[in-house]
């Protein structure tokens, strides 16, 4: 059903709660070109399997992607079910895309992936090859959810969830996500539901971070679910040029679509194209048989490389504007090759051009394996938390970006690529060795042990001033195998979630001491960055909360507990819309360090406005125009919602394939607890109806991703009567009163609401 017909759903007797069926995309992904063993290390996952024996032996670990190529020799090889993947199930078929209003799944028992995403992320859970996993002796479950290309719905991957319970799995791993939502969405209420079953769900946190405050996503901000940040590999394996004259090595990344570049030969010389941003003003200049030298940054990397091109160049090379190596995405196929190269190359390759003499690239078979200066860092395209809540969020984090794993067979074997869909597989690998060195673990108590052991890592904007990035941001921090599998101490909560603070708040944590004497502890406080002022781009901060302990040391018997209580002052209000965060650290003296992770709001959380004007004036009482074709809420063709502020006349009809009916859209710079169109009666100036008045009630709207993006909800011309029955309003004169209760908002309060009245919609069925 569309939006318009949810407020009737609702009375319909035996209805206890409807939510949206969300679409979620395969997950978009940077190709680049390092190792999976270079990660293994950063967890400790080597030192788990060569020096703990731990391998994942009678683990099940659940992947639902894209499917799994079973026939690759790093997964078993053959048909299936093989060795490693024991099981599985494809939930749509190849051709299934959600984007497709006539798409129907068509499932069969063959998980065989043909996008290659699940495959890439299963080789990080567990291959054996050529490529070693986290875990390299897991059982597989493979459970299909995508087809070949697009998105699937959350009903299709709440069915996997649950065939995935039948199937008696241990782990479950979702590198899949629906951004700037909330805990309460479908799938990560599922999720929740499979921990409670006894199943650890693992899930990525989402590619957001651009974006962005609030911007993580389901089902990995589920409560129970372990959501999982990324942080880039230390080092990159990279093809690599000679820059001539002179010799010096240029390693490279390929850029998309466009033309590789061959294993010998030289490119034509090169000449300097600035930023190469032709929109901007940029002058790029005549490249008739040059290879052109840009830098990042301005402009896309599709729209610097086509520049060049139609000037002329033979090739594109690309140089950072920022430390390190990268690999562009959006770069069409074209006739020119296109790389990028790190600041550094870009740099000498300029010094010589001022040389005078022609400066080419000499191509060669050679690779390098170099550190990246962003390694160990959290990943720039990383999602922000908290959750809409403001529960803590992510929970944890390990290597995402950068990340060499199986791919599927028919698309040459292995591929780099990174994202949190790459740290969640890494998290899933992690918790199967965890859980064979300690099976007695209860789901729900496998997020803590790993939180506690985990590693808080250095801001990523200036890793010099030794300052810990934002809770929100990374979690508890990097993922510690070994440690959390030899952790003889358990401190509980794992991680504490104060809300909005207007003062001291105080918790109690936990200390257990599974070990077998007598140990002492001693507490103390690490602070992290915080954040303030625009959601969509925030500014960071270094307000320290104030903590303190009823108890700064503490003596904990063998096999005992002890309490302690834990307060919280928060950090002076300097800025507006201001989160902070630290760790409670747990010092056994003498032997390891624990930390536990908390997060808050600074302030009053309903201070944030979230129905807000964009640069256009929104929200807009609009009608719909430009569409050749109009599926559902739909525009095949990306129609034009045309603003009508003094108000328009609707039949209610469909017109040449439209529906002349009002749409009112809304930009949300913050999540709602609920959204409401009222029907208001223009004769009266009160709703149609005392109680039944609603057009459109949806629960739980997630803020909206850039600040001009926005919302669109339809009025059919309905109501609700008294007795449930659907009513169609007369003819006449109406407005609608869009009403916003705010994120954690009490309805009954007004203050918490945001309204705003359209101008007047006259119905005229004619």
């Amino acid at each position: 059903m569309d939006d318009a017909q949810v407020s009737t759903a609702r009375e319909i007797p035996g209805v206890r709660a409807i939510y949206p069926v969300v679409t979620y995309q395969i997950p978009e992904v940077d190709e680049s070109v390092p190792d999976l063993d270079t990660a293994l290390p950063m967890t400790g996952a080597d030192i788990a399997q060569n020096e703990l024996g731990l391998r994942g032996e009678g683990v099940r670990v659940a992947v639902m992607d894209t499917g799994v190529d079973y026939t690759h020799p790093d997964l078993g090889g053959g048909g299936f079910p093989n060795d490693r993947v024991v099981t599985g199930h494809d939930f749509v078929g190849d051709d299934f895309n959600a984007q497709d209003p006539a798409a129907v799944p068509v499932p069969d028992s063959d998980p065989q992936d043909c996008n290659g995403h699940g495959t890439h992320v299963a080789g990080i859970v567990g291959a054996e090859g050529e490529v070693t996993g986290v875990a390299p002796d897991v059982e597989f479950g493979a459970y299909k959810v995508f087809g070949c290309s697009g998105s699937t719905t959350s009903d299709i991957m709440i069915a996997a969830m649950e065939q995935a319970l039948a199937d008696d799995m241990d782990v479950l791993n979702m590198s899949i996500g629906s951004s700037h939502s909330w805990p309460q969405y479908p799938t990560a209420t599922a999720a929740d539901n499979l921990v409670d079953e006894g199943m650890v769900v693992v899930a990525s946190i989402g590619n957001e971070g651009a974006t962005g405050l609030y911007s993580a996503g389901a089902p990995g901000l589920g409560e129970n679910v372990i959501g999982v940040a990324s942080f880039d590999n230390t080092h990159v394996r990279t093809a690599t040029a000679l820059a001539r004259p002179g010799g010096e090595p240029v390693p490279y990344m390929e850029m998309d679509d466009a033309p590789v570049p061959p294993t010998s030969g030289a490119t034509d010389p090169l000449a300097e194209a600035g930023r190469a941003c032709t929109a901007l003003g940029d002058e790029v200049g005549d490249m008739t048989g040059r290879t052109a030298l840009v830098i990042r940054g301005g402009c896309t990397f599709a729209e610097k490389y086509d520049a060049a091109v139609a000037a002329g160049a033979t090739g594109v090379v690309i140089y950072n504007n920022v430390p390190g190596l990268f690999a562009g995405g959006g770069v069409a196929a074209g006739d020119a090759f296109s790389v990028g190269v790190s600041d550094t190359s870009g740099a000498h390759l300029l010094e010589l051009l001022e040389g005078g003499e022609p400066v080419t690239l000499e191509w060669t078979e050679q690779t390098s394996t170099v550190p990246n200066p962003t390694g160990g860092l959290i990943s720039s395209f990383s999602s922000y938390g908290l959750a809409a809540d403001l529960s803590v969020k992510p929970d944890i984090g390990a290597p995402g970006g950068l990340i060499n794993s199986t791919y599927p067979m028919a698309k040459g074997g292995y591929a780099t690529i990174s994202g949190t869909s790459m740290a969640s597989p890494h998290v899933a690998g992690g918790v199967a060795l965890l859980l064979q060195a300690r099976p007695d673990l209860d789901a729900h108590e496998v997020r803590t042990v790993l939180q506690n052991s985990a590693d808080p890592r250095a801001w990523w904007g200036n890793p010099g001033l030794g300052l810990l990035d934002n809770v929100h941001r990374q979690g508890a921090g990097m993922l510690d195998v070994p440690g959390s599998v030899l952790a003889a101490s358990t401190v509980t909560p794992g991680k504490l979630s104060l809300g909005a603070t207007g003062g001291p708040a105080t918790e109690t944590v936990t200390i257990t001491n599974d070990g077998d004497e007598e140990a002492v502890y001693e507490l103390s406080h690490e602070s992290a960055l915080g954040t303030h002022g625009d959601t969509f781009a925030p500014s960071f901060n270094d307000g320290s909360a104030d903590v303190a302990f009823d108890s700064d040391k503490v003596t904990v018997a063998a096999g005992d507990s002890v309490d302690v209580r834990v307060t919280v002052t928060p950090p002076a209000r300097d800025y507006e819309q201001m989160v902070y965060g630290g760790y409670v650290v747990v010092s056994q003296v003498g032997g390891e360090t624990f930390r536990v992770p908390y997060a808050a709001y600074n302030g009053d959380y309903q201070e944030i406005t979230a129905v807000t004007p964009t640069e256009y004036g929104l929200p807009w009482l609009t009608r719909i125009t430009g569409c050749a074709a109009f599926s559902g809420l739909e525009c095949a063709d990306g129609g034009t919602f045309e603003n009508r502020p003094d108000g328009e006349t609707y039949t209610l009809e469909w017109v040449d394939g439209l529906p002349d009916a009002p749409y009112v859209i809304a930009h949300l710079d913050h999540h709602v607890s609920r959204l409401e169109l009222v029907v208001i009666d223009e004769r009266t100036g009160r709703p149609v109806h005392p109680r039944n008045n609603i057009a459109v009630s949806v629960d739980h709207v997630g803020r909206n991703a850039t600040p001009t993006s926005f919302h669109s909800y339809v009025w059919d011309g309905t109501y609700v009567d008294a007795h449930g029955r659907v009513k169609d309003v007369r003819d006449g004169e109406y407005r609608l009163e869009l009403r916003a209760l705010k994120a954690l908002g009490d309805a009954g309060n007004p203050d918490h609401w945001e309204t705003w009245t359209s101008p007047v919609i006259t119905i005229d069925r004619g």
